[in-house]
Order: C-alpha cells, then sequence, then structure tokens
C-alpha cells in the first residue's frame, strides 16, 4: 500500500472505511464458513469423527428419519440466507471458492431432499451399520485411548440399538411405497447382520477393544468396561442384530423389487440425474455419460490389443481376459502376509520418484492393512485418510477373503490410486492445509476425489512402475474398469439394464473375475452415480494437463501443474478448470 501520510485526509478516510468494510466481510465470511463445519459435523457424527472432529464421537444421528431431513433442510435454508448477505467482491480468491462451494452443497442438498431416499437406509456397501461395525474393530477412526473415550463409543452403540429400530420403520414405509432394495442386495445384507451375533461375547466385533485396553488403565476401569460393554452387547446390541436379520429374511427379501435401478423407482430418473450432478459435479445427462464410455471402452480396448500382441497370446482379447484371470503365475501368493509384503514392495519402489512429479507432498504417514473381516467378503479396496494431525496414519485397506484366488495383475495400479500419489497425497494435503477452511480440509468431491486419483494411475512409468506388461495391462484394465462404469452405471438406473446385464457386458470388457464384477455390479446398484465420478474427474484432470502443455510449451512444470492441482483441495470441476485456466494465463 502507498504510504498513507501523504494523502489527504478524506482520501485516508475513505481507504480506511473500505478497508474496514473489506475486513468486516471477510471475519463475516470466516465466521459462517467456521458454523457451517460445525453444523455439518453435527448432522453427521460418524463423518466427524472420520474426520478427527472428536467432540460428537459420542453422536449418532438417526439419518433416515423426517425430524433429521427437517434439521438438514433448516441447515440448507440457513446457510442461503447467511451467503445473501456476502459480498462477494469484498473476498479472496480461495474464499470466493468456499463460497461457491456452499452455494453448490446447498443446491443438490436440497435436490437431494426432494426424494425418499431415506426409505432406503441399508443396503451392502456402505452406510452407518457397517462404519460402526468398523469403528468397532479399534483400529479405524473412533479413538479407545482413554476411558472417556471407551464411555464415547459405549453411548453410540446404545443409540445403534434404536437406530436399527428406526430404519426397520422406514423401510416398511419404503415397502409400503415400493421404494425398495432390489433382492440382490438384500440376499447380501442378511449376512452383515447375522454375523454380528456370536456364541461368545468376546468373538463379538463389538468386544474387540475390550480385549485391547490401554497399559495404563487400572484394574477396576478394565473391569467395569468389561461389565458395561458386555451388557450392551447381550442386552440391546445382538437382540437388535437378531430382530433386523427376521425382518430381512421374513418381510423384507419378499419385498425386494427384482429390478436393478433406480430408475424403476417412484421419481427414480429424476433422482438418478440429481445423484449425476451430485458425484460427477457436472451437469451432464445419463445418455451422454453413457455414449462417452462407450467411447473411452473401444480407445482404451485398442490399448489392450497391443499388449496382448506384445505377450505373443494368440486368441481374441476376452479369451486374453480370461488368460489373464486364471494365469497361475498372477496368482502366486501362499498367505495373506504375502499380498500386504508386495504392496510394500510396490511402495518401496516409487519412493525414490515421487520427488520428480511432486514438490508438494504430505506430512501425514501411512500404512497398509488387510480390509476387516467382517466385511472383507463384500469390500473393494479402499483408502481411509489419517487425523489432521498424523496422530492416526492414512491406510490402504486391502481385502483378501481367499489368498489363492488373489490376483495380483492390477497391484502397481491400484496402489497409485488407493494411496500414493493418488487417495493418501491429495486428501492428506487437503487436510494439512492451512490456507483453507475447516469444512474443506475435510471436504469431498468424489468426481475431483476420485478423479485425482485415477489420474495418478497414469503416472506408473513415470514413477518406476508397469516395467511387466502384466502390470501395464492392470492399468489398462483398472482405467477400462471405470470406463465400463459410465456404461453400466447409466445403463442400470437410467436405461433398465439388469443386474445380469450389467454383470454381462463388464465380462465381455474387462479381465475381472466374475465374482469380482458381480461385487462391483452390486455396489453400483447400491449407490447410484458414484462410480460415475472417476472417469469424469479423470478426463477432466488429463484435458487441463494437455491444455497447460500446449499452451505453457516450455514453461510448462509437472511439479507446478500438480502443486496447482493439489492446492485447493477437492473442488467441483468447473472450479478446478478455472483456478487450471488462471494459472495457465498468468504462467504464459
Amino acid at each position: 500500500m502507498k504510504n498513507l501520510k501523504l494523502l489527504p485526509a478524506v482520501i485516508l478516510l475513505s481507504i480506511l472505511a473500505v478497508n474496514c468494510k473489506s475486513e468486516k466481510k471477510a471475519q463475516d465470511f470466516t465466521a459462517i464458513t467456521k458454523a457451517y463445519f460445525d453444523d455439518k459435523n453435527a448432522l453427521d457424527p460418524l463423518s466427524a469423527t472420520q474426520n478427527g472432529q472428536n467432540e460428537y464421537n459420542d453422536k449418532l444421528v438417526f439419518e433416515m428419519t423426517d425430524s433429521h431431513r427437517k434439521k438438514q433442510a433448516a441447515f440448507y435454508d440457513k446457510y442461503e440466507n447467511e451467503l445473501a448477505t456476502i459480498d462477494t467482491t469484498a473476498l479472496t480468491n480461495e474464499e470466493k471458492n468456499s463460497y461457491d462451494i456452499i452455494k453448490w452443497e446447498i443446491s443438490v442438498g436440497k435436490d437431494l431432499l426432494k426424494y425418499n431416499t431415506n426409505y432406503m437406509p441399508i443396503q451392502q456397501f456402505w452406510g452407518t451399520n457397517l462404519t460402526l461395525g468398523q469403528f468397532a474393530g479399534g483400529t479405524s477412526a473412533q479413538p479407545f485411548k482413554t476411558e472417556k473415550d471407551y464411555r464415547n463409543f459405549l453411548k453410540r452403540m446404545d443409540l445403534y440399538a434404536v437406530w436399527m429400530d428406526s430404519a426397520m420403520v422406514y423401510m416398511k414405509k419404503g415397502i409400503d411405497k415400493g421404494i425398495v432394495l432390489p433382492k440382490a442386495l438384500t440376499v447380501k445384507v442378511i449376512p452383515q447382520f447375522e454375523s454380528m451375533v456370536t456364541p461368545n461375547v468376546e468373538d463379538n466385533i463389538f468386544y474387540s477393544t475390550i480385549k485391547n485396553f490401554p497399559a495404563d488403565f487400572t484394574q477396576e476401569q478394565k473391569d467395569n468396561l468389561k461389565k458395561d460393554y458386555t451388557a450392551v452387547i447381550k442386552e440391546k446390541l445382538e437382540p437388535q442384530f437378531k430382530k433386523m436379520t427376521s425382518f430381512l429374511k421374513n418381510e423384507y427379501l419378499a419385498a425386494s423389487r427384482t429390478t436393478s435401478g433406480i430408475g424403476s423407482l417412484p421419481n427414480g430418473a429424476a433422482l438418478y440425474q440429481t445423484y449425476v450432478k451430485f458425484w460427477t459435479t457436472t451437469d451432464k445427462t445419463p445418455a451422454e455419460i453413457h455414449e462417452l464410455g462407450l467411447k473411452e471402452v473401444a480407445r482404451i480396448k485398442a490399448e489392450m490389443e497391443k499388449v496382448k500382441e506384445q505377450v505373443g497370446f494368440k486368441g481374441t482379447i476376452n479369451e486374453f481376459f480370461e488368460y489373464v484371470r486364471k494365469k497361475p503365475e498372477l496368482m502366486a501368493f501362499k498367505k495373506p502376509e504375502d499380498v500386504i509384503a508386495n504392496f510394500e514392495r510396490i511402495y518401496s519402489v516409487i519412493k525414490p520418484n515421487v520427488d520428480k512429479l511432486f514438490s508438494l507432498q504430505p506430512k501425514c504417514p501411512f500404512q497398509i492393512k488387510r480390509t476387516e473381516a467382517f466385511r472383507e467378503k463384500s469390500a473393494s479396496a479402499e483408502y481411509n485418510q489419517g487425523s489432521a494431525d498424523g496422530s492416526r496414519p492414512g491406510t490402504f485397506y486391502v481385502p483378501i477373503p481367499d489368498v489363492k484366488t488373489y490376483n495380483c495383475y492390477g497391484d502397481e495400479d491400484l496402489f497409485l490410486h488407493e494411496a500414493i500419489p493418488g487417495h493418501h497425497f491429495q486428501i492428506s494435503l487437503q487436510q494439512e492445509n492451512k490456507e483453507l477452511p475447516d469444512f474443506r480440509k475435510f471436504n469431498w468431491f468424489g468426481a475431483y476425489g476420485e478423479g485425482w486419483a485415477l489420474y495418478t494411475e497414469s503416472l506408473g512409468k513415470e514413477l518406476g512402475l508397469y516395467k511387466d506388461p502384466y502390470q501395464y495391462f492392470g492399468m489398462l484394465g483398472n482405467e477400462m474398469h471405470r470406463a465400463v462404469r459410465l456404461v453400466v452405471d447409466t445403463g442400470i438406473h437410467s436405461k433398465g439394464w439388469t443386474r445380469e446385464q450389467a454383470i454381462k457386458y463388464s465380462l465381455e470388457n474387462e479381465a475381472e473375475s466374475e465374482e469380482g464384477i458381480t461385487t462391483e455390479i452390486e455396489r453400483y446398484m447400491a449407490i447410484p452415480g458414484q462410480a460415475l465420478s472417476y472417469k469424469m474427474g479423470q478426463m477432466k484432470i488429463l484435458e487441463l494437463r494437455k491444455k497447460a502443455q500446449d499452451k505453457m510449451k516450455d514453461k510448462f512444470d509437472i511439479k507446478v501443474f500438480h502443486q496447482k492441482v493439489l492446492g485447493s483441495g477437492v473442488v467441483p470441476l468447473a472450479l478446478l478448470e478455472k483456478n487450471i485456466n488462471n494459472w495457465i494465463e498468468t504462467g504464459k
């Protein structure tokens, strides 16, 4: 700023007034973002725990109830009104991003509340029941370090018993309205609840942490917690698990629908379009995405043909898929620990090369673990973020339900996506970014987050991987998997495809096993639109990278490009494009 002493008093007062007004607007907006984050956590305390916001660790909301949905509606109205008071011209660029993100979330959140999705509160892939099972194991986000931590989860267990009653009430409403799960999914949910009842309380997943007390607990603390946990498990949780299992088997299964997609539900087409918007952060229609998927499947299949020729395989591409699925050398692991050791080896290969592509790297530690037994059979490999302070590492979970059939041909690619530099880099950097308000540090947009992770799969050769043609084929296979998702997700939910049609299409275009493909198709049936996010985001990042390279030429720096993509955390794709375009123009 110029030397204020040289300015006339009237002008000086005018400048100071403008500055004070700008500061007030900034303070007002900062207060809004803080309150927005607090209110979001209160509405979703399980996610708050996942994000390390530990003041919510004893809370559990009944998200399917009408009263909770009214709270959500009031939340959206409140912040819509708050945003209307803000002069956006007084905001910094990053604050404008925050403003646009809140505005976008309000819009799509209001849209989703128009539909009775709360009549299907349980499915086999994710949700409150599965999250609490993970937390109960004691190795996830719920902390078990102090007696208060144990008491917090005890309260959650107590609430969970009541939550199951609410879930059944709304599932019965769903039966009356014809808004129910497909039969194929109900069949998968039943054993998840059934397995929660054990002959011995010591074998129950909710008893896990009682067998692993911190060393500083007194005997009295241990005895009291053991007694209290046993009582809640035997007297509250297990009776409810039995009740839910009986309800699912004897009432809900018979009422479950024979159709696979939500397009068959009342207002299903409009609901699916809203899910498409939510997961892709675009306004593309299901029909447009379906056609895009068909084109990508054809392009990637042509690349696969080249690998087939390289290894000297003489049959068709589908015969090559079958050959890769059953190749003994790709299924050579003897015990689950061997699978984990192979991922550790992959990690050691890329470590020396990461600095060549990334100047911005997270401080958060990282670990690789086998998926918990209770959910392993229906789980996919996944990343669970660490805590913002680094006390809990980011975790790459690997399901190994049968090590004898575990095929490693896609493991190098899988590691890049789920771990480094995929989800672990992106999520950890976002949480560690001091320039972002808290609500953005712990935010998620599938198109950006999954798009980034899929984009990083293309960096394998630069990171020292894909020297084995089968591992490179694994990368193509995983990209094909995401392209196929564009076709089958839209096929199931907007074109009336059956589960069996989707499985058949996937088998014709992927090298995955029928068992693995079936699990995936049932996942898309459970969470419509989520599977679209990966490819839509990846294609946008690749498009922006090419644009930057073409326009900036020798001034293009891959490390700076990655820093710019990662620097603002997850954002809707239109905001990412705006940020990169600004960098291209200033960089030129």
